[in-house]
């Protein structure tokens, strides 16, 4: 299983706005400049997250992107899973009527320990934790530039 570019995408575009919580709007083109991300395609990914409530846009010159929420209340589960979709390995798992066999399916139980796992993981880890990492990778980078 591999998650698209969407979901790293969108995980780097909302590690931004979590950097900026609380303060002015951040311009897309600004984002997509600092994690090297096409605008048209970052447009795309913000889509979702904005339809979802996770992101607020604001209009004119001093608009831009906003959290809808504080980043302590959005994890990564919820951002992959809006722009993924269902993020269990096959069917049968969220819909048990697609297979004729689900009784007598020994592996299923696997596929749903790992959506399980996958979902406790991502889950577990906030936009407020990955902001705090990256901000101190930030930093890091800053300093060895000086």
């Amino acid at each position: 299983m591999q998650l698209s570019t969407k979901a790293r995408y969108a995980a780097r575009a909302l590690v931004e706005l979590a950097l900026k919580y609380g303060q002015e709007p951040v311009k897309l083109k600004d984002i997509a400049s600092r994690q090297d991300i096409s605008l048209k395609y970052l447009e795309q990914v913000m889509f979702p997250l904005r339809i979802s409530g996770y992101v607020k846009t604001h209009k004119g010159s001093q608009g831009g992107y906003v959290l809808a929420k504080p980043p302590e209340a959005i994890n990564m589960y919820e951002v992959v899973q809006t722009v993924e979709g269902s993020l269990s390995p096959v069917d049968c798992v969220d819909d048990p009527d697609v297979c004729e066999r689900i009784n007598l399916c020994v592996t299923r139980n696997v596929w749903v320990g790992l959506k399980e796992a996958i979902y406790n993981e991502l889950s577990s880890i906030t936009l407020a934790e990955l902001a705090e990492k990256q901000s101190l990778l930030y930093q890091e980078e800053d300093e060895g530039r000086e």
